[in-house]
């Protein structure tokens, strides 16, 4: 195995001892922090994100501490383009988006593998909890051994070039123990708290952030039924995703859920919990990570990244596109959010539901 590789640190925890395992197993590697936007620019405070100074100075100073050369790479462009204007436009019509796929498939693994072959490394290394295994020349993305922290479902849309260059050192180890590991090696980030909303978003008001972003006001329309009668005024339609019950601002004589949205109309569509439920979606974009899927396949299926895979049959279309029916009824399948297909701890595919 050659041994040159570029670690993606972000400042974290675990992006930094997934270096610190890489040196102590020989490899030749270089620390690279990708710098997505500039927070004034976007208007958020610089120290509530993790593209923060403070957070490049302790991916620095990891790299120090190794002894490992460090860079910051700008990708402000790529960024800009491909998740901050997708994230507003699927808000704009009507869906749901998971940015941190989006940033993972093309950043992490699309520009910073162009990175790797311009300097001529062979690997980029990640802090994902998840592992990747061959068997007879093809490459298998499977879930980590922490249940609690395993990240295959955004990692689905990988190719079998970008698994046969990539290294997942922290799918063996349990988030305690990485902690343990940076403890032992006096890193400063060891107890680091993990950033949980969207990085370019960090107080989770991506209402707040689209507005200031386009510079344009949602305005407000009916909420309707699931028979399309109106009954009540919503505040602007971005405000609002699949599954909501909080921060309607109408009172109703029982509770009430966001079922969807109509742009065209300007609609909110309202129903009970018992009315969220349904069997079936259908995916776009679908990547297959398995080799010659068939037509139709048993497995079990996730529709967001905190859930439980469900058991579920997927039937590929002539399109390309895949259909979806659970065994039972699943909450709130929500339009821009990924379905990933599983059998035990391999992931299949996935793609993007529509």
């Amino acid at each position: 195995m050659n041994k040159k590789v570029i670690i993606a640190m972000s400042g974290g925890v675990d992006s930094s001892v997934a270096a610190f395992l890489m040196k102590e197993k020989g490899f030749d590697c270089i620390g690279a922090t990708m710098k997505l936007y500039d927070n004034d620019e976007i208007g958020i405070s610089r120290e509530k994100t993790c593209c923060s100074l403070d957070d490049i100075e302790d991916a620095r100073s990891v790299a120090r501490r190794l002894s490992m050369p460090y860079y910051v790479f700008n990708f402000k462009e790529e960024f800009e383009e491909k998740v901050i204007r997708k994230f507003i436009s699927t808000y704009e019509n009507g869906g749901t988006p998971n940015p941190c796929i989006d940033c993972n498939r093309y950043l992490k693994f699309e520009k910073l593998f162009q990175r790797m072959n311009e300097l001529e490394y062979n690997y980029v290394v990640t802090g994902h909890y998840a592992k990747i295994e061959e068997n007879d020349g093809w490459f298998y993305l499977k879930k980590a051994v922490d249940d609690n922290k395993d990240q295959s479902y955004v990692l689905y849309s990988l190719t079998q070039y970008q698994l046969s260059h990539i290294l997942f050192p922290l799918g063996e180890y349990t988030k305690n123990e990485i902690r343990d590991i940076a403890e032992k090696q006096g890193f400063l980030n060891a107890r680091k708290k993990d950033s949980q909303d969207i990085c370019f978003v960090p107080d989770g008001n991506y209402t707040d952030f689209i507005e200031r972003y386009t510079g344009k006001k949602y305005p407000p329309g009916d909420f309707v039924d699931i028979n399309g009668k109106p009954i009540g005024k919503h505040q602007g339609i971005i405000r609002y995703t699949n599954g909501q019950r909080k921060g309607l601002g109408v009172a109703f004589g029982q509770p009430m859920y966001v079922a969807g949205k109509n742009i065209e109309k300007n609609t909110v569509t309202l129903c009970t919990n018992e009315e969220l439920f349904s069997k079936e979606l259908k995916a776009v974009d679908f990547n297959w990570i398995i080799p010659n899927p068939q037509n139709e396949i048993k497995c079990s299926a996730r529709v967001r990244y905190n859930m439980r895979e469900k058991p579920a049959t997927a039937y590929i279309n002539d399109d390309n596109s895949v259909n979806v029916v659970f065994d039972e009824p699943q909450r709130a399948i929500t339009r821009g959010q990924a379905v990933v297909l599983y059998d035990g701890d391999i992931v299949l595919g996935g793609g993007t539901i529509v």
